[in-house]
């Protein structure tokens, strides 16, 4: 339920509007002018150029010398993509539940006929490498083709670890492929999928790639392609043997091409090389994590806000998902929005609360002023807070400065 209020409030909103949501992130001028450009030829020229670049970049993105299939899409689609190319009706799979995300892509893979279980899990952990590996060692049948988890779940703002998570699955002998959600993560968090064991990531375009919605991408291993030889519940529109062996644009993505996205995505790839690379990138994120991470230490009171993640070493270097406690977290956000120009998610599921993103194309100037109006509006508030998060961020921020 949205909160109005009344024109009798100071305003100070009419400036420049900041989403600091996880997803969709803010676009860089540059990728918003690129998708601006008058459609061209869908066949030929610059559109097959554009196709081309970003084809041969996108290995590096999830860390990976496999095959990647662009949809046009949101992640959800992406998802389907992966299961109907690997699954038949009737395999299990086992999904690990760390918040909303990976039980959601569970339950859109039982409409398709596929017996999901799913390992419980809480809204405050990451998933337990040991749970897994006592889950997949008791599957003696070797009945469970497939476990599903996330890298970063949006919801909760938990960061799994993918590589423990993949020594699970070995330390069971299993065969099962693994598949991982970096939807809330690609380009924010270190994702190496190659090195870590991932068979299939999967990832959109709107949150660390900083493009509006509308493409999402599949990395696939070897082992995920050799899946697909056994998979009944192959889709026309997504599968892979017919992109594989397209040998136009049209027929890879399997009809019109999504040229204002694709021209957008090569710009914001460009400015990822101007960064100097991936790496540069997650460092940044990591930095700017850090600031957030800072403030939220100095506000957190037990009557006040606190951290929805309890084990600092799983917090995500994308998004922040915060507990309210005894603040009303819809007059909160309502008074970030319309009376300071700041737009914060919604806590969703199990949190009473807000979730301040802090992906894509951000820097200090930003991320401190959205943490100076979300300490300015808890004063507003009268809520009670331990410290400056403005002060402890600006600190912990000076420190990456100046390093």
């Amino acid at each position: 339920m949205s909160i109005c209020l009344t024109d009798e409030v100071t305003n100070l909103s009419f400036g420049q509007q900041m989403a600091a949501i996880p997803g969709p992130s803010i676009i860089p001028h540059r990728v918003l002018e690129a998708m601006a450009r008058p459609m061209t030829d869908l066949y030929n020229g610059p559109i097959v150029e554009a196709s081309n670049e970003i084809r041969a970049a996108l290995p590096e993105v999830a860390g990976t010398s496999g095959d990647v299939f662009i949809v046009t899409s949101n992640g959800h689609g992406a998802w389907q993509m992966a299961t109907s190319n690997t699954l038949a009706k009737g395999d299990k799979v086992l999904v690990l539940e760390s918040g909303q995300f990976a039980a959601v892509w569970g339950r859109y893979t039982a409409v398709s006929e596929v017996d999901v279980e799913v390992l419980p899990g809480t809204f405050r952990d990451p998933v337990d490498p040991v749970a897994v590996a006592d889950r997949l060692a008791a599957d003696t049948e070797k009945e469970i083709k497939a476990v599903l988890c996330v890298h970063v779940d949006t919801a909760s703002s938990v960061r799994n670890d993918i590589p423990a998570l993949r020594a699970a699955i070995d330390s069971a002998d299993h065969p099962a492929l693994f598949m991982v959600d970096c939807i809330a993560s690609m380009g924010c968090e270190e994702f190496r999928m190659d090195e870590w064991g991932v068979d299939i990531a999967i990832a959109g375009c709107q949150k660390g790639l900083m493009v509006p919605p509308g493409i999402a991408f599949v990395w696939a291993s070897k082992k995920a392609l050799a899946a697909h030889a056994g998979a009944d519940m192959r889709v026309g529109y997504f599968d892979w043997a017919e992109r594989l062996s397209a040998k136009s644009q049209y027929h890879y993505y399997a009809g019109t091409p999504p040229l204002a996205h694709l021209f957008g995505f090569r710009e914001a790839l460009r400015i990822v090389e101007e960064e100097g690379g991936w790496p540069r990138v997650w460092e940044r994120h990591t930095a700017l994590a850090t600031g957030v991470r800072a403030a939220v230490d100095a506000w957190a009171h037990p009557e006040g806000i606190e951290f929805n993640i309890t084990d600092a070493a799983h917090r995500a270097n994308c998004v922040t998902t915060i507990r309210t406690n005894s603040v009303d977290p819809e007059l909160f956000r309502a008074r970030c929005e319309q009376q300071a120009g700041l737009v914060l998610g919604l806590g969703i599921a199990d949190v009473s609360g807000f979730r301040l993103a802090h992906m894509g194309h951000l820097n200090p100037p930003m991320l401190l002023g959205a943490i100076g109006t979300i300490e300015a509006v808890l004063h507003s508030l009268g809520a009670p807070v331990s410290g400056s998060g403005a002060a402890a961020a600006a600190a912990a921020l000076g420190e990456a400065i100046g390093q």
